[in-house]
């Protein structure tokens, strides 16, 4: 058992039972993680407390939670959740951009965020999609303590759940390599809105890999979907941005598969580890589920290029869920043609790049899908584009 220790100043007034108004002044803070004991004395600085939204010798508490001992919340100590829009953020390599509404992370690739290759993993970089796009709404000040929920969303018991998204990859990042992530939003419908990301290499300034989503609100409580309220559309809304990473003027459909899908995975279940604050399955889980069921011998001699995403539904810990796959040709032809290409053609890559060929290399594809007792969770589509080493 360890001790959290930081200061805390803050001015509270109370009423006693006779209805006097009773002014105990400034304290220190100090909590423990568990919760079993809390110590008070007199301190004056202010630093932490206006961090969490309260200002100096204010004598309201609305912006503090308590627990049930009248005490602060450790765990807003420990986020230091800003209440205003930030700038900068030392803590995360972050900085707000597009005049004021845009944001931009540096990040370091890390060993696990790497396959046996030494390159980011498709996963790695939906995780890190995910990251930038809370730490975006960190930094704009309308952060509740939802994932990723601001204010008026939560006062309205509502949350974000993705609708599509479709990345386009052209070069994996390598382990150590410096990273940065843009990311912005805008305007999807009536209802909806649209987060849209680029990666780039910090060293050449080569784009990597760009993605587009669009994202609804669904009530927490009834899990149904709602329409944007007034006052969150209010809050969201000054920070639209229109433009796009991936231009989709008219978004393909994904076929739905039945049965007789080549490839299918019958037995797979949730994990504890697979659920996200907001209680349900995280998207990125899907994509896992979708790839294993690719055949190790096309994973090993292919490179994802783009994958698109059409969720349906939200997934629960308790459901069994099938993955199903289709190549979209026959497997053994587009193999044979893109072997004859290698074979023939000067290559240039390696190091995570895809390569280039003096001729268009073709691309291959799979039709996914996710489904519990026949209904459906997501539909997919995969792009490959055969791996290329500088040793070949």
């Amino acid at each position: 058992m360890f001790t959290f220790s930081c200061p805390v100043s803050f001015s509270i007034t109370c009423s006693s039972s006779n209805g006097n108004i009773q002014n105990h002044g400034d304290y220190r803070v100090n909590i423990n993680v568990n919760g079993s004991s809390c110590t008070r004395r007199p301190i004056k600085h202010h630093t932490l407390l206006n961090e969490v939204g309260v200002k100096e010798g204010s004598t309201s508490l609305s912006a503090i939670q308590f627990l049930e001992n009248g005490h602060i919340s450790e765990e807003k100590i420990r986020q230091r959740i800003p209440r205003q829009k930030q700038l900068v953020d030392p803590y995360r390599q972050g900085l707000i951009t597009e005049r004021g509404v845009g944001y931009r992370q540096t990040v370091v690739v890390r060993s696990y965020e790497v396959g046996p290759d030494k390159t980011a993993t498709l996963e790695s970089l939906l995780n890190l999609f995910q990251e930038t796009a809370l730490n975006h709404v960190w930094m704009s000040g309308l952060l509740s303590n939802g994932f990723g929920a601001t204010h008026g969303m939560m006062r309205n018991n509502l949350i974000w759940v993705v609708s599509r998204m479709h990345v386009q990859v052209d070069h994996y990042p390598i382990w150590g390599e410096v990273i940065e992530i843009d990311t912005w939003v805008g305007a999807s419908g009536k209802n909806g809105m649209r987060r849209d990301w680029v990666i780039r290499s910090q060293a050449s300034g080569s784009t990597y890999a760009r993605a587009t989503s669009t994202w609804v609100m669904m009530n927490e409580q009834t899990r149904r979907l709602s329409k944007i309220p007034d006052e969150v559309r209010d809050e969201i809304s000054p920070w639209f941005i229109q433009k796009q990473a991936i231009n989709e003027a008219v978004p393909d459909k994904i076929v739905k598969l039945d049965d007789k899908a080549k490839h299918v995975n019958s037995d797979l279940k949730p994990k504890r580890s697979d659920l996200d604050m907001n209680q349900h399955v995280n998207n990125v889980k899907y994509v896992r589920w979708m790839l294993e069921t690719i055949p190790d011998k096309f994973l090993e001699r292919h490179q994802l290029s783009s994958i698109i995403l059409e969720y349906r539904r939200e997934c629960g810990s308790s459901e069994v869920v099938q993955s199903l796959c289709q190549p979209d040709e026959d497997e053994s032809f587009a193999n044979g043609v893109q072997q004859n290409l290698l074979t023939n053609k000067v290559l240039v890559g390696g190091n995570g790049r895809l390569g280039s060929l003096d001729i268009n290399v073709l691309t291959y594809g799979y039709t996914h899908l996710l489904q519990t007792q026949n209904e459906e969770i997501v539909r997919g589509r995969t792009r490959w584009n055969r791996k290329i080493c500088t040793g070949l």
